[in-house]
């Protein structure tokens, strides 16, 4: 079983910048494929971005490219989500999420992934 356990969140004013944190309880971490995705309020949980267990290849969310991104520690079995330029409509909850298949296969999809944090709250006031 593994555990992801997200940090970072918060409160920024548009414009500003946050950077989150997911660290996993794994010692196979360099093999697995993550992602993170976001919920807010009354909506959907979507895709934001995601990376490969090599570091080397991602893919983002068109509304948050440019803007956003995705980064990992292999050595310490972290995650990362630079967040700058954030707007009003980047408020959710952000989760991180894992899977084992290091396969670089529809990385977007929510089903890919076997393993899910709690989430932490991004709130961006205009």
């Amino acid at each position: 079983q593994v555990q992801l356990v997200e940090s970072g969140g918060g409160l920024v004013q548009a414009g500003g910048s946050l950077r989150l944190s997911c660290a996993a309880s794994t010692r196979t971490y360099n093999g697995y494929t993550m992602g993170w995705f976001r919920q807010a309020p009354g909506k959907e949980r979507e895709f934001v971005a995601a990376i490969a267990w090599s570091g080397d290849t991602t893919s983002y969310t068109d509304s948050v490219k440019g803007r956003f991104t995705i980064s990992r520690d292999n050595a310490k079995n972290t995650m990362y989500l630079q967040m700058d330029s954030l707007k009003p409509e980047d408020t959710a909850v952000y989760s991180c999420a894992a899977t084992s298949d290091s396969t670089w296969y529809m990385p977007s999809r929510s089903w890919r992934y076997d393993y899910w944090g709690q989430g932490t709250q991004v709130t961006v006031s205009s």
